[in-house]
């Protein structure tokens, strides 16, 4: 735990959450809040041919969940639910010190210093509960 739990990385990307616009009709909205501290993370999507095909998303949390979300939307687009549950789960996994797998979503490295608050946890993973979620509500 030598490296600043909020460093420029984090901050840099809690500044810049793409698709950071709720969706006007979307098929499916997901609201996920961390009881900790009150955080909260709501995704709208539509999927097509099984992939996500539009991510709104507003996004009420901490660097550290900003951070988090603005990573899983960066790069959700064209997955399917399955492989968005998958790396949900995987990160769940790693928070917990259950693996030491971060290859499996670009960019989580930075999220590292954090792994050792687990009061932290449930910020982090806020925006991948919530677009995994939404994704497979709306695949329904």
């Amino acid at each position: 735990m030598n490296a600043p739990l909020y460093n420029k990385d984090i901050l840099r990307l809690a500044a810049s959450i793409p698709h950071h616009q709720r969706l006007a009709n979307p098929l499916a909205t997901v609201e996920k809040r961390s009881p900790t501290c009150g955080s909260r993370v709501t995704a709208d999507a539509r999927m097509e041919g099984g992939r996500l095909k539009e991510l709104g998303l507003d996004v009420k949390a901490c660097a550290l969940g900003q951070a988090s979300t603005s990573l899983m939307a960066a790069h959700a687009i064209g997955m399917t639910a399955d492989e968005l549950a998958a790396a949900r789960d995987k990160l769940t996994a790693w928070l917990a010190g259950e693996s030491e797998d971060l290859d499996f979503w670009p960019g989580l490295a930075v999220l590292a210093p954090a792994r050792g608050y687990p009061a932290r946890h449930a910020s982090i993973r806020l925006g991948f509960e919530a677009i995994a979620e939404a994704a497979r509500t709306a695949d329904a």
